[in-house]
């Protein structure tokens, strides 16, 4: 008796001490690694997107027969016979992206992976192959980290169950006060983190609690995105967030393919945002929403490509970064390099810097020294393409009211030379210094946002 008393009491003891060691959050090396990168792309597509809805969200709030043919009719009609992974993920690769996540499992329930749980899932379509791991093994090939999206939340569970379809609008849409959605969604987790190799990204883009713990335990290496950090959709914060975070963003109006009524951002408004992004520490997961036939809609792989040629030009500066001591001076913004002292500033061009002219700028809060040197990212600052004995050489100086660099705009993108995207002056060697307030005394690093 004694001894099966102190057999229960061990066992206790060990099952406490699991608990206590169960992981809580990100490992911080992991964090500093997701910082690193900077730059993914989000995919978000469904069977749903056949018809050019909201992905998922139709169902929230719908009849019975409008929840029935969105069940039974749109898996049996989607075929998308253009899908091609590879073209996605040079495309990814090209425009500076580093990581990508991909919609497993949207609100709706439906899987786009083979999956054991539910015949509700890419399996039961005519096209009848695995997107999800099609998806995974392109971008890996193309040496980018590979993330999933999946949704806690279940519509076609919910559903099947008898429980009113909506977004956390009743008890029984979190899996904490649900066992058998626990039960479901903690299947479909272990799926989607044993069978698929390493996942290095996870969203959860709904009630996490129960389930990221799981997820840890699985691959404690995997960085919880939403569910552990901020992840603004469509918005920025005002000034830098402590720690990692990440911002959503469209390039149109909505996720899912939007056949009309969807105006989309210009390349140099993605290529601005993106910066600010950075600039205040945060990665920016930019979305496309493919056609149900597969390709990636040409207004999307279009200013992918002007992505892509900025990216070819400037990546060192988006790239294994951090935020410098103010975010921006005027309409300048700044990063730093990780590990060295070396400070990128994103100057506006086009109208504001035309190709071929010289430009002077003083920055106040930069003050240099005889090692500062100064170039601008992909340019040699040599020669202007047909203009001979034209002086492109950069000037530098260090002035009681901050550091003065003169330089010409002279890298040849376009053939009409209108190039209207930032150009990246690279500034070694310099220190901050605060700025001076109107008083005259130095203040603090937020007077120089």
């Amino acid at each position: 008796m004694k001894n099966r008393i102190l057999f229960v009491l061990l066992f206790t003891m060990v099952s406490v001490l699991n608990i206590q060691a169960q992981q809580k959050t990100n490992k911080p090396e992991r964090e500093q690694w997701f910082m690193d990168m900077g730059f993914g792309m989000f995919i978000h597509w469904s069977m749903d997107s056949q018809v050019g809805a909201v992905i998922s969200h139709s169902m929230a709030g719908a009849s019975k027969d409008y929840i029935e043919r969105f069940i039974s009719e749109l898996p049996a009609t989607f075929n998308p016979k253009k899908f091609d992974p590879e073209s996605w993920a040079v495309l990814a690769r090209l425009a500076g992206m580093k990581y990508v996540v991909f919609t497993s499992k949207h609100h709706s329930g439906f899987c786009m992976w083979d999956t054991k749980t539910t015949d509700f899932n890419i399996m039961n379509t005519p096209y009848k192959q695995d997107i999800m791991k099609q998806i995974l093994e392109a971008f890996r090939k193309q040496g980018l980290a590979v993330g999933l999206y999946f949704s806690p939340e279940d519509f076609h569970y919910f559903y099947k169950h008898n429980i009113p379809v909506g977004r956390l609008q009743d008890k029984m849409h979190y899996p904490a006060n649900n066992p058998g959605l626990m039960e479901h969604d903690k299947a479909q987790v272990k799926e989607l983190l044993t069978n698929y190799g390493k996942i290095d990204i996870f969203f959860f883009d709904g009630p996490e609690e129960g389930l990221k713990e799981y997820a840890w335990q699985l691959q404690p290496d995997l960085i919880v995105t939403r569910g552990q950090m901020q992840t603004p959709e469509q918005n920025l914060p005002g000034k830098p967030i402590p720690g990692p975070w990440e911002a959503c963003f469209t390039m149109g109006t909505d996720w899912q393919y939007k056949p009309t009524n969807d105006p989309h951002k210009s390349g140099t408004e993605i290529i601005n945002m993106l910066i600010e992004i950075r600039a205040k520490g945060g990665n920016l997961l930019l979305n496309v929403g493919p056609k149900p036939d597969g390709e990636i809609q040409i207004e999307q792989e279009a200013l992918l490509r002007e992505i892509a040629l900025w990216n070819l030009v400037n990546r060192e500066g988006i790239h294994n970064i951090r935020p410098w001591e103010i975010t921006k001076e005027r309409d300048i913004w700044f990063t730093k390099a990780k590990d060295e002292n070396t400070v990128y500033a994103f100057v506006p061009a086009g109208k504001e810097w035309k190709y071929g002219d010289r430009k002077d700028f003083v920055f106040k809060t930069l003050e240099g020294n005889e090692k500062t040197k100064v170039s601008i990212l992909g340019y040699a600052s040599e020669l202007v393409e047909y203009r001979p004995g034209y002086d492109a050489s950069i000037y530098t100086s260090n002035t009681p009211v901050g550091l003065v660099i003169s330089a010409v705009n002279g890298h040849r993108l376009y053939t009409n030379n209108q190039w209207p995207n930032p150009v990246v002056l690279r500034i070694e060697n310099v220190k901050f210094r605060p700025p001076v307030n109107t008083e005259g005394r130095r203040s603090t690093r937020d007077g120089a946002k």
